[in-house]
């Protein structure tokens, strides 16, 4: 320990660099102030107390979170008396909220480069797509019936979006397949069946897109990364990176995810322990790394990482380190 500096020590090169950022722990509850001027003491940045939202709501267990392209957060949730999606501005501050009774149980939550918002719901076995007032556009699979057909799901999980409009859905806790949809929601193809092998899945929890249209799958009960072509053809896989709960990658190709060592970790802790990688796209290998509960991720463009955590809260992690 003497031959490791202050920074180092009791941090596992294994995972990177630690990530110097801050929480806020209660985002959409409490106001975020601005940062404190330079002569200042570091202090959480919370404006008080006074929650943001009607009389009477809470957040639920948060399932999932995502920021539109005016920095707006979109969380959703399963409360019992909030709506299920409620919108804030980039500090917190409620501004709306809709989807009440639209709702089973809401799980998966992304907004597609037009804007668009797509949920899944592993209650009622549906993926949904919204304009950001929530009005409904389209909704593939059967309420409340479950199956493996084109026009069904078992518990879809996630969703990811290829630069013509088509998608892919990640058909999840009930069946252990990747659908993929063209954009205007017609059945094109499916690949994946339960197991072990390349191409084989324990729960497909979280699925995403690169650059150049490959397709990286969270098998998260067997505790990998699975990297496909756009067709469904098995290309390699990760599985240093534990049981990942949700994968995100921006624009510029850059990965972030939300994990656990192993799944037995993640089903017991609930996803209350966790880290925060982000992760070289090219390599996996392990860029840096900080611990954080969750089951959701997104990163914006400004490097704010927003965590949706089946704890209740939404955590707003923002670059910065105590006495800096």
């Amino acid at each position: 320990m003497a031959m490791l500096s202050a920074d180092q020590q009791g941090w596992s090169t294994r995972e990177g660099a630690l990530l110097k950022y801050r929480v806020n722990l209660r985002f959409g509850e409490e106001l975020v102030s601005q940062p404190p001027a330079p002569n200042q003491k570091a202090d959480l940045r919370f404006d008080g107390d006074e929650d943001t939202m009607p009389p009477g709501w809470k957040f639920g267990r948060v399932s999932a979170v995502a920021v539109n392209g005016q920095g707006e957060v979109f969380v959703f949730h399963r409360g019992h008396h909030a709506d299920p999606m409620i919108i804030f501005d980039a500090k917190g501050r409620y501004l709306r909220s809709w989807g009440k009774g639209m709702f089973t149980s809401p799980h998966g939550l992304r907004i597609d480069p037009a804007g668009n918002v797509w949920t899944t719901d592993v209650g009622s076995h549906q993926v949904m797509k919204f304009t950001q007032k929530g009005e409904l556009l389209l909704t593939l699979g059967k309420k409340g019936q479950t199956g493996a057909t084109r026009d069904t799901f078992n518990k879809p999980t996630d969703i990811a979006f290829a630069r013509n409009g088509d998608f892919y859905v990640s058909d999840g806790y009930g069946n252990t397949r990747i659908v993929k949809f063209s954009k205007n929601g017609k059945y094109l193809f499916e690949w994946g069946k339960p197991g072990r092998g390349p191409g084989e899945f324990n729960t497909p929890h979280s699925v995403q897109l690169d650059s150049k249209g490959a397709v990286y799958v969270s098998d998260r009960e067997n505790n990998r990364i699975q990297m496909f072509t756009p067709e469904g053809k098995f290309l390699r896989m990760w599985t240093h990176l534990g049981s990942t709960q949700n994968i995100f990658i921006t624009p510029g190709d850059e990965m972030w995810m939300i994990t656990h060592r192993e799944n037995v970790e993640a089903g017991a802790l609930n996803t209350l322990g966790g880290r925060i990688f982000r992760v070289d796209i090219a390599t996996g290998k392990i860029l840096g790394s900080i611990e954080s509960p969750g089951h959701w991720i997104h990163v914006t463009p400004d490097h704010l990482i927003f965590i949706g955590s089946l704890t209740g809260n939404v955590l707003r992690w923002y670059p910065g380190w105590p006495n800096q």
